[in-house]
């Protein structure tokens, strides 16, 4: 039986496929790429001198640049930081430690009125608690156009401990009063009652019924590290004029005080010779980094003219803020 032929794909056919190889040809030439390394060399052998000109001309500019190039600076002497921070200093003087610690206080101070009914004479007791803390004179009344009805018997001052509004003053500047007002930083006044009495400490809370939006507490510190010689400031309203601040230091601690009549005896008192007058009774006394250390509750003063002479107490904070129900320090 006769078979189908099979067909390869070679373009030669199948008797040019069976005729014997042809003799192989010679090596066939490298590539021109392959070539191309001699002829480089070659090249660099003929111009050696040439090509090292030329590279010394490209890298020197390259080095010259390195050269003149920036440096880091080098380190200043202390004679010139000194001059350089007394330039600052000159251009811009920094605010004094007293006016840091008074912007850091003042939001936190309030002025505290209390008021008795018009006609009403002031009675013994009330003259004897404001005498000896330094309120405001009481034969110096004003009429209070705000409040019909009643006039203003006192000012003191307070400071907030607690953004609530809650208020520590000193007990004279309130007790007895028929009403209690009290006018925050930024203006707003309201009335406030009686939360808490310390007669022991001369110290009173109250609350305010009305507060500021952005009412800011003060800062209270610790007095166990508290010394004679520490720089302190009053803040208050002395005489009714304020807010004023006033600063010294403290003269000394565990002090006593006696209230002019003999009523009262006040015992663990700060003295401090800050300047403090009728008004300032309520206020607190901080230190330079305006962190309340107690609050001014007494002057000395061996004649009747009630004005301060240099000595001046204050009942420590940790007193204060344990009768406001505040968590020791």
């Amino acid at each position: 039986m006769k078979k189908a032929p099979l067909y390869s794909r070679s373009r030669r056919g199948v008797a040019a496929s069976a005729e014997p190889p042809p003799a192989p040809a010679s090596a066939p030439e490298a590539p021109a790429a392959a070539r191309r390394p001699s002829r480089l060399r070659s090249f660099a052998a003929r111009h050696e001198r040439a090509l090292w000109i030329a590279a010394v001309l490209l890298l020197l500019p390259v080095a010259l640049l390195w050269r003149n190039g920036p440096r880091p600076p080098a380190p200043l002497s202390f004679e010139q930081i000194d001059h350089l921070v007394r330039e600052s200093i000159a251009e811009k003087p920094l605010a004094s430690a007293a006016a840091r610690a008074y912007d850091k206080i003042i939001p936190s101070v309030v002025r505290v009125i209390g008021y008795d009914r018009e006609g009403d004479k002031p009675r013994p007791e009330r003259k004897a608690r404001r005498e000896p803390a330094g309120a405001e004179d009481p034969h110096a009344r004003r009429d209070a156009g705000e409040l019909p009805g009643f006039e203003e018997r006192g000012v003191g001052t307070g400071v907030v401990i607690v953004d609530n509004g809650t208020i520590l003053t000193n007990l004279h500047v309130v007790m007895g009063a028929e009403r209690v007002r009290v006018t925050f930083m930024d203006g707003l006044e309201s009335d406030a009652r009686l939360l808490t009495v310390m007669p022991e400490h001369d110290l009173a809370v109250l609350r305010a019924d009305k507060i500021p939006d952005d009412l800011a507490a003060a800062t209270m510190r610790s007095t166990t590290d508290l010394a004679p010689g520490d720089r302190v400031m009053a803040v208050g309203f002395p005489f009714g004029v304020g807010p004023s601040a006033s600063e010294g230091i403290v003269s000394g601690l565990k002090r006593e005080f006696r209230s002019p009549e003999g009523e009262r005896t006040l015992t663990n008192l700060i003295q401090f010779d800050a300047a403090a007058n009728p008004g300032n009774s309520g206020g607190p006394l901080v230190t330079m980094d305006g962190e309340v250390v107690g609050i001014v509750t007494a002057i000395m003063n061996p004649t009747r003219q009630r004005v301060f002479v240099g000595i001046g107490f204050a009942v420590p904070i940790e007193n204060a803020a344990a009768g406001a129900g505040m968590p020791p320090f």
